[in-house]
């Protein structure tokens, strides 16, 4: 997997206080260099610079943004494969996550964000340019809407969401924006295979193919991380996403 140039992170030392990140990286097989390392303390002081007047993210403490956020986020890096001149759009991306740090890691990966809250989007683009991250585009619109757009209709290589939507739900945003070929990822806790359940008639109907789920583990955290993958293998239905609020209000759950 690409990386940006520069000297590789060894184990116990970096920039800043930034060891916690550069450690778990390290961990989890992914060699962080010290320019990308230093795009990350920057984005850590970020979030808590603007955590103060708009209340993003609700971890505050410094260490557990290290592993709650950024090493949550880039644990999907085991599931994606080569992300270099890949598309991927991150659904509801808030406060970045996962799609910065994959950005971060990834330089010649092209990122869409999509968010639909005007606050989180003004941090977003602040984030953006004061990182000097290029080939990332920012959408302020919901999902339901962006899915119907042609310039965002099947066009990913991945769609991913944290922390958004129960999958039935996520499975309408998200499927619709994969080009065929392309994976949606969804990041899980515990009851991802509940929910994965709940969820296939909604992948059969949105044009999915295969499920998988992966455990991950994500140093620092004692959680049940997983990682939902689903393959697109049709094309989507022209009529989902439904209209705004319907996916959350009515899941596709079965006939």
């Amino acid at each position: 997997m690409s990386q940006s140039k520069g000297e590789a992170h060894t184990t116990g030392t970096g920039p800043g206080d930034m060891t916690l990140l550069a450690e778990g990286a390290d961990a989890m097989g992914l060699a962080l260099t010290t320019p990308q390392l230093a795009q990350f303390e920057r984005s850590l002081a970020l979030l808590l610079e603007w955590n103060r007047r708009l209340t993003l993210p609700a971890i505050r403490d410094p260490a557990a943004i290290q592993q709650r956020h950024f090493l949550d986020s880039l644990s999907c890096a085991a599931v994606m494969g080569d992300l270099n001149n890949r598309r991927v759009v991150d659904v509801g991306a808030g406060a970045g996550f996962p799609g910065l740090p994959l950005k971060i890691l990834v330089p010649d990966m092209a990122l869409t964000l999509v968010e639909s809250t005007a606050k989180k989007g003004r941090f977003l683009a602040a984030a953006v340019e004061e990182l000097k991250l290029d080939g990332v585009q920012l959408v302020l619109d919901r999902a339901e809407n962006i899915g119907h757009m042609p310039g965002h209709r099947e066009v990913y290589d991945w769609a991913v969401a944290r922390a958004v939507a129960a999958l039935p739900t996520l499975v309408e945003y998200l499927l619709p924006l994969c080009v065929i070929g392309g994976r949606l990822l969804a990041q899980k806790g515990p009851r991802a295979a509940e929910e994965m359940g709940q969820a296939a008639w909604a992948v059969e109907q949105l044009g999915g193919g295969r499920a998988k789920l992966h455990q991950v583990t994500v140093p620092g955290l004692d959680e049940t991380r997983i990682l939902v993958v689903v393959d697109k293998t049709r094309p989507s239905p022209n009529e989902y996403p439904r209209r705004p609020g319907i996916p959350a209000k009515s899941p596709l759950l079965g006939p």
